[in-house]
């Protein structure tokens, strides 16, 4: 997928890129690719694959879910690694509220970089794991409408790590592959426990190579027990549903 293609892919979602729009996406990639050359941010770097499996993989919510564009969403994104899903998504709509957490500082470091490159406000970055980020002496816990993970860990992990973030009445979307299925089924008891209720598993596909995606919706029902998240490193020895 070329920076064309992916331009027409976003216009048949009534996606329009303005030149400034473009401009930012070329410079992400660009940089991206540079910075790699010194830095372990991803295996992917050849241009097509990184508009597709990056960059248009990552706004998928916005293109399935138009209620994202509203100017009120703030959005904390975990283990961003170079930025994805937030910062592609943040290009396409101004108005999110980002923040990102990630456990790296010199992903951190990459980020603060590139955000200023691009010319993006509203970006937050936090140094931090995201079992610290959300615990409840935390000012972060439970203050974001929607919460986004992408290729960070199971799903039954991934929900003690970002529903103990989302507001009552926000959403966590969990972006998976293949299995996201499977990993639905396996993560039911922990979503339940953490507060969190599914509302959507919306499968799709991305265009070119028709690799299947998920995106898994779960609103927050009801607030997270405040044990929750347990310690670094518990989630994913000790997933609540293994409990």
């Amino acid at each position: 997928m070329n920076p064309e293609e992916f331009a027409a892919a976003l216009a048949r979602f009534d996606v329009v890129l303005s030149a400034e729009q473009q401009a930012q996406f070329a410079e992400y990639y660009s940089y991206l690719v540079a910075e790699n050359q010194k830095m372990n941010l991803t295996a992917i770097t050849a241009e097509g694959d990184v508009y597709l499996k990056h960059f248009y993989d990552s706004v998928t919510p916005l293109l399935e879910f138009p209620e994202l564009w509203t100017t009120t969403v703030t959005l904390c994104d975990v283990g961003a690694g170079a930025g994805f899903p937030s910062l592609p998504m943040k290009i396409l709509n101004p108005h999110l509220e980002v923040t990102i957490v990630d456990s790296l500082q010199k992903r951190i470091d990459f980020l603060e970089r590139l955000c200023q490159r691009l010319h993006l406000d509203g970006v937050h970055l936090v140094h931090a794991r995201a079992e610290e980020f959300g615990r409840k002496q935390s000012p972060d816990r439970e203050s974001f409408g929607l919460v986004t993970a992408r290729a960070v860990a199971a799903l039954d992990v991934l929900a003690e790590l970002c529903l103990p973030l989302v507001q009552l009445g926000g959403k966590f979307i969990a972006m998976k592959g293949a299995q996201g299925a499977n990993e639905l089924a396996q993560a039911d008891k922990a979503i339940k426990i953490l507060g969190g209720h599914v509302v959507a598993d919306r499968a799709l596909t991305l265009p070119v190579e028709e690799a299947p995606r998920h995106l898994v919706v779960i609103d927050k029902v009801v607030r997270t027990p405040k044990k929750y998240p347990r310690k670094p490193g518990t989630p994913a020895k000790q997933p609540i549903g293994g409990q």
